[in-house]
């Protein structure tokens, strides 16, 4: 028997913005009692922990604040990438679809292969500066 993965976590100052934004970008829900509060009201979940499922209700990220964080700077070097995720899409016109949704929410592009014939792919950072990658590549088998 082997531990089962549950959930990637990553760290942010800003929990909330760090969730909606992967929410937004990959389609996924809250789960249950992390959904965001009506405008004006507190967010103690917002400030602590929250978790993402997907369609089939499965724990696939999580966000937890800290009070400090620095981003890294790859690929310039100083403070590395320590993790990041990788997204696949089936083909290049679906990759220039994803891109402009990425940058439409807020992610930084870092690096730009869309021309390169083996395997195309943008690297981007996302609100809290964690790069992440949307590239080509099939799906994966059922």
């Amino acid at each position: 028997m082997f531990p089962t993965l549950r959930a990637v976590v990553l760290d942010t100052t800003d929990a909330r913005g760090l969730a909606e934004f992967y929410r937004q970008l990959l389609g996924f829900h809250y789960r249950n009692g992390d959904e965001p509060p009506p405008a004006g009201a507190p967010d103690p979940q917002g400030e602590d922990w929250l978790v993402l499922l997907d369609g089939g209700g499965w724990a696939r990220l999580a966000f937890q604040a800290v009070a400090s964080l620095p981003p890294p700077t790859w690929p310039d070097g100083g403070v590395a990438q320590q993790l990041h995720l990788d997204l696949t899409v089936p083909d290049k016109d679906e990759l220039l679809a994803q891109h402009e949704r990425a940058l439409s929410l807020g992610a930084r592009l870092l690096q730009d292969r869309f021309d390169d014939p083996t395997e195309p792919l943008f690297v981007y950072a996302d609100p809290a500066g964690h790069p992440f990658c949307i590239f080509v590549a099939p799906p994966p088998p059922p």
